[in-house]
């Protein structure tokens, strides 16, 4: 066993998605290595984060407080006029959002839905933010996107998701074939993302 410090934040980094005991406690170990102004220097970027950012109102996409000048809690997206507001793309997380927009092939606007990776679990459906996306769906919204990881987790919630916003949406797509089935947005190319959006049905 551990000293009980090490212990202690190895059980902290284990906390993290994807992030193993194994993998946490090469993370203390890494840090115990390394010198006082690199550790300080990652407390003050902890602390900077909690003081700097904070999550769109209406897509819960992180951003920096000082970019909403208008004080309206809403990212760059949301709050850009040229964005087509009757198309709503819900991704899984933030970085799948990111790889989209790289694409420069979707000019409409995002929900991020959070907690899909516990979508099969008991009590899973509460971790989504499903009652949120459904006060978003407006008579303005023309189209929703499902953009969701072609996992197992993630074809639960496209599912639940069709069956929860059919008497609110107008009409309902998915990204269209090309990703492979078990894969992740965020490590798709672009072209392939491309091709998926356009193919969208």
């Amino acid at each position: 066993m551990y000293p009980r410090s090490i212990q202690s934040l190895i059980e902290v980094f284990s906390r993290f998605p994807t992030i193993g005991p194994r993998t946490a406690s090469r993370f203390v170990f890494y840090l115990l290595k390394i010198s006082d102004e690199e550790i300080q220097e990652l407390v003050d970027a902890l602390q900077g984060l909690r003081k700097a950012i904070r999550q769109c109102s209406f897509c819960f996409n992180p951003f920096e407080i000082a970019e909403d000048e208008q004080k309206e809690g809403l990212c760059a997206i949301c709050r850009d006029p040229s964005r087509d507001s009757t198309l709503l793309c819900i991704v899984e997380k933030e970085s799948d959002l990111e790889t989209l927009e790289k694409t420069k092939q979707y000019k409409g606007r995002y929900f991020i839905l959070g907690g899909v990776h516990d979508i099969l679990k008991k009590d899973g459906l509460q971790n989504i933010k499903a009652q949120e996306l459904k006060d978003r769906i407006t008579g303005e919204i023309q189209e929703v996107i499902l953009a969701l990881n072609p996992t197992t987790e993630g074809e639960a919630a496209v599912l639940y998701l069709e069956r929860t916003l059919k008497s609110l949406a107008k009409k309902i797509t998915r990204l269209g074939r090309g990703l492979p089935v078990g894969g992740e947005l965020e490590y798709a190319d672009e072209e392939t993302l491309r091709s998926a959006l356009e193919g969208r049905k």
